[in-house]
């Protein structure tokens, strides 16, 4: 496995090593500071690398929902037969060239950087610590040194004993579940169109990552090191920051963040939002003017 593994965790020690190089003038060699940063900057890097997967996500969520319409058909038709369901949802989804696993895509693609930064740090954190990648044996000293508000970053909350760690890794986990759960529920209420929610596959897929997600971060958590939760939470506001740009600025059409926006170019434009009521009220004065005329030729005459 490591053998597999090894390119990553060269590219993810070298980036690293790179970033603290060029801040240790500023904030020291062994500052924690100059570390907790190189791992920020490796998110920053590979989330800007991931930026045309995340695309295609955006792409391929939105081809679902115009093909809901089409799915409910098939769930209705093939409702005693879920074998044959299967197929023509396998094939709906071959023709028009999705997904419905789509959505998960980013995350897939980070988890074997995720496990390389795990394993990285992790063997800093022995004793005696383990050098993977380019790490040199000053590298791997001085990244052992480092802390981050006091809790060293390969520390772990349930290998050490160290207060300040159990803090540092509880606020973490906290951050992250949050980052994570308030990422799903802005998707679920501004992101995702209208529709009935027995048969919307999308909404029920999001409303599983909404609850499951977290969980799973506050379970699995305490293994990680420091520097893999500020890896993690890191990520997780990128991707709220970027689903918020998304969702703000081109959202999807038909949904509750759409129609937002086009309320907020009508007024903008000063277009009315409801064409009906200033025809009605038009009418009833076109009406009433029309009542008057007679009155006024009767004054003529």
């Amino acid at each position: 496995m490591d053998s597999i593994l090894k390119p990553l965790y060269i590219a993810v020690s070298w980036v690293i090593v790179t970033i603290h190089d060029l801040l240790t003038p500023i904030f020291g060699t062994n500052s924690g500071v100059s570390w907790s940063l190189a791992i920020i900057g490796l998110v920053i890097i590979i989330r800007i690398i991931l930026i045309p997967l995340f695309v295609k996500q955006i792409k391929s969520q939105r081809a679902l929902t115009a093909l809901q319409p089409h799915m409910k058909e098939i769930q209705k038709k093939y409702k005693d037969d879920r074998q044959k369901q299967s197929e023509e949802m396998m094939k709906l989804y071959k023709e028009h060239k999705t997904n419905p696993l789509a959505s998960c895509f980013p995350i897939l693609a980070q988890a074997p950087i995720f496990f390389a930064l795990f394993t990285v740090l992790n063997g800093i954190g022995k004793t005696p610590p383990v050098k993977h990648g380019v790490l040199s044996q000053e590298d791997v000293v001085s990244a052992a040194q480092a802390q981050f508000f006091g809790a060293p970053i390969s520390q772990t909350f349930l290998g050490s004993d160290i207060t300040t760690v159990k803090i540092v890794t509880v606020f973490l986990i906290a951050f992250m579940s949050l980052t994570t759960f308030t990422t799903q529920r802005q998707l679920m209420t501004k992101g995702i169109p209208k529709m009935d929610s027995s048969n919307n596959m999308m909404l029920q897929q999001q409303k599983i990552m909404l609850y499951a997600f977290p969980v799973i971060f506050a379970i699995s958590g305490v293994n990680f090191p420091v520097g893999v939760l500020i890896y993690w939470s890191t990520t997780n506001l990128w991707t709220w920051g970027q689903q918020y740009y998304v969702i703000k600025r081109n959202p999807t059409p038909g949904s509750p963040a759409f129609e937002e926006l086009q309320r907020k170019r009508n007024k903008k434009n000063g277009v009315v939002e409801n064409p009906e009521t200033p025809q009605s009220s038009e009418g009833t004065t076109e009406e009433k003017g029309q009542r008057q005329q007679p009155k006024k030729k009767k004054k003529k005459k």
